[in-house]
């Protein structure tokens, strides 16, 4: 596949990338959003392509190279495999492209105003990292926890000794005069159904475990989920709580488009996106990253997410009148709900990592449906009337003394299907009779 490539580069490598996240900082917020896909293609042809095609989307953009699964779970055999017989991927497989290979994909597109992130989902990055690294890449996401749990079994413990090796490998730019940025993917645990507070919670710890192990440029994520003045009241708090704990840190807010079950109709994709759109401007937001009008149904094209792209920015133009405008931040629901969380995890061990394992075996945190072996199980989560995802079961939650029936509410099999589907039914209904944002 390389035969094709030029057999030489210029430029990706001859200066500095820019800084991911004071880029994102200088042109997101105060009305306006950096917009971002989920894009990646073994192709390196391909994948040039999608960079450029984001680049020249009407928005303001930052690049993405979404690795492939075998990669994400580390079977850089089965990559080799498939790259040498021609077969397609899911995602770029960075670890086995060569570092001559990535930096013609990245030659003449990423620069001082257009910067490119790595998206994966591995508990066991390092050899991520170590390409990243070797490629003066210094802008990706994850997390101890969030690319643990949801994604297989690999033990807690090992994520969080895995991602202290990366956060430290990845430090190793600033001695290049490079500045690495990580955003935790905490704020999507499980994509759907987990109390915002929980979401909130993780992405601050997360943000904390990464400046712990030696970054200054962190993202904290939110992903959006069942109402948005409950999102609005999520990112208040999530925004909140990091003017408290990471005051001399550069960080920014990245919104995620719904991570479950996605509409199936056109215009119940768009309206979801743009009602993401609505609560990053909303909340001063600064990042979002899209979903296509294919999502439900396979993986978009280059054409396809660029329509997402600029769908988004579209979308800020409209915000609705009076959202986002006046919530009073201590006396929210959400905001004492993750304050709680957070500082009930800070107070059980110095030494952040240490402080997850025991969060998690001691039941502090504990993601409802989450089927890894590490996660105690014991909570339960529910939609109730308005749409606000509420706690039915809080286990061992810290939370007792703010939820008030949550050892109580009896989630059923039918109540919980019904509940993974709810946005799904909610934005494929006919346009006129949704109001967005209700």
């Amino acid at each position: 596949m390389n035969a094709c490539l030029p057999t030489s580069t210029t430029g990706s490598g001859d200066k500095n990338p820019v800084d991911f996240g004071e880029f994102v900082r200088a042109r997101g917020g105060r009305g306006s959003i950096v917009a971002q896909p989920r894009m990646g293609f073994s192709d390196p042809s391909r994948m040039r392509e999608g960079l450029i095609a984001t680049k020249n989307a009407d928005a303001t953009t930052v690049g993405t190279l979404t690795l492939d699964s075998y990669t994400r779970v580390g079977d850089h055999e089965a990559a080799d495999t498939a790259l040498r017989e021609g077969l397609a991927l899911n995602g770029y497989p960075i670890v086995n492209h060569s570092t001559e290979t990535t930096n013609w994909v990245l030659d003449g597109v990423r620069d001082d105003e257009f910067p490119v992130q790595v998206r994966h989902g591995s508990a066991t990055p390092l050899n991520i990292f170590a390409s990243m690294v070797k490629l003066n890449l210094n802008a990706t996401e994850g997390g101890p926890v969030s690319y643990c749990l949801p994604y297989g079994r690999v033990p807690l413990q090992d994520s969080v000794r895995n991602w202290s090796q990366c956060c430290e490998m990845f430090t190793q730019l600033q001695d290049r005069g490079i500045e690495p940025h990580l955003e935790t993917f905490g704020g999507c645990m499980m994509g759907q159904l987990c109390p915002p507070s929980m979401l909130v919670a993780i992405s601050v710890l997360e943000a904390l475990f990464f400046c712990h192990h030696g970054l200054r440029s962190v993202s904290v994520s939110y992903a959006q989920q069942t109402n948005l003045d409950q999102d609005i009241e999520a990112v208040q708090a999530l925004r909140a709580l990091c003017a408290e704990l990471l005051p001399t840190v550069n960080w920014h807010v990245v919104i995620y488009t719904y991570m479950g079950m996605y509409p199936v109709t056109d215009h119940g994709c768009e309206r979801l996106l743009s009602t993401a759109a609505e609560l990053a401007v909303a909340t001063g937001s600064e990042r979002v990253i899209v979903k296509t009008v294919a999502e439900s149904r396979r993986i978009p094209t280059i054409a396809e997410n660029v329509q997402a792209l600029e769908h988004a920015h579209t979308s800020t133009r409209v915000v609705r009148p009076g959202v986002g405008g006046s919530t009073e931040l201590a006396n929210s629901q959400t905001y004492q709900e993750a304050r709680a969380l957070v500082h009930a995890v800070l107070n059980l061990h110095n030494d952040l990592g240490q402080a997850l394992l025991l969060a998690f075996k001691q039941g502090y945190l504990d993601v409802p449906y989450c089927l890894h072996p590490d996660n105690a199980g014991r909570s339960r989560s529910y939609i109730d009337g308005d749409g606000w995802l509420r706690w039915g079961e809080v286990g061992s939650l810290p939370l007792g003394h703010l939820v008030a029936g949550g050892r109580s509410r009896r989630i059923t099999s039918s109540g919980l299907l019904d509940d993974l589907s709810y946005v799904r039914r909610k934005y494929d209904e006919e346009p006129s009779a949704l109001a967005v944002g209700v």
